[in-house]
């Protein structure tokens, strides 16, 4: 594969203000976006752990520092850089192997903007390109109670060598026989909820007061061992994945009717107050069901 055609930021010294810290010119790659120029340094000076991020916006004149999501590349000082899609750039890591090669930054994705209008600032996020013929994941959804673990358990028992199971991240407390790291992730809310503000999380949702959610690099494990990777999201969740950049296959499972999965939750919850839960999740598939089913 040829090399991607860098964008090096001396050539775009008209467009640049003034003030450039030289120390670092040789390393910046510039991608012009509308009335934006997204600076790529292959250094971050201030954390010097990953590429570092800059916006130059030609309409007002100033510099901006967005807030970065998703795993992070390494510095690099040999990569190259260009825009596809006035949206993502393609990053090239040269001296890399081949699963730390190819990254894209996205600048303009309905997932960046989605988190532009949540956190009320400039929003980039990366993600890892993969080599090779990877399956697109398959995200299961529908309402708790539903049956998706089940159908999950019995698809991974048929066929273990074909599919991976994405464990997902939750604050709430385990229920007799789950496994930490084989059912979910168990964790702190307030551990998750810092991972979640650095960019750690394709997506996360609160259900009933806690938090689940699915890590970016539970998906690129399965990815790794070269398996599809099956995603158990709750419908919040699915849709934000929808809004990201993963590709996948979305499956909506839907209960035989309202009343016989009002029956299963509180077969479930039977020694807990769920009348708010029950409500809530009758709620989420009253509403997301036309969503799935239209494919919007």
């Amino acid at each position: 594969m040829g090399e991607a055609p860098a964008f090096f930021a001396d050539s775009l010294m008209g467009d640049f203000p003034k003030k450039v810290d030289s120390k670092s010119k040789g390393n910046e790659r510039a991608i012009v976006v509308g009335s934006k120029i997204y600076v790529i340094d292959g250094v971050d000076h201030e954390l010097g752990s990953t590429i570092g991020i800059r916006i130059f916006d030609k309409s007002s004149g100033e510099w901006r520092i967005p807030i970065v999501l998703g795993a992070k590349p390494k510095p690099s000082k040999d990569y190259s850089a260009v825009l596809l899609n006035d949206d993502r750039v393609l990053v090239v890591r040269g001296n890399s192997g081949s699963s730390e090669c190819f990254w894209f930054l996205e600048v303009g994705t309905p997932f960046v903007r989605q988190h532009e209008k949540t956190l009320g600032n400039e929003v980039v996020a990366w993600s890892k390109g993969v080599l090779g013929n990877v399956e697109k994941p398959i995200v299961i959804s529908g309402p708790s109670g539903v049956g998706k673990g089940t159908l999950i358990s019995k698809l991974m028992k048929e066929f273990p060598s074909m599919f991976g199971f994405s464990v997902s991240h939750t604050t709430r407390a385990p229920r007799a026989k789950e496994q930490n790291g084989i059912h979910y992730h168990f964790t702190d809310r307030n551990v998750m909820e810092r991972e979640i503000k650095d960019g750690k999380f394709l997506e996360f949702a609160s259900v009933h007061g806690n938090l689940y959610g699915t890590s970016v690099e539970a998906v690129e494990v399965v990815a790794d061992a070269g398996k599809r990777c099956i995603l158990d999201i709750d419908v919040q969740g699915a849709r934000s994945v929808r809004a990201s950049a993963l590709e996948a296959i979305f499956i909506f499972i839907s209960p035989p009717s309202f009343e016989e999965l009002e029956k299963r939750l509180r077969a479930r919850w039977a020694n807990q107050e769920i009348q708010s839960f029950s409500s809530y999740m009758l709620f989420s598939y009253k509403k997301y069901h036309p969503y799935f089913e239209q494919g919007n």
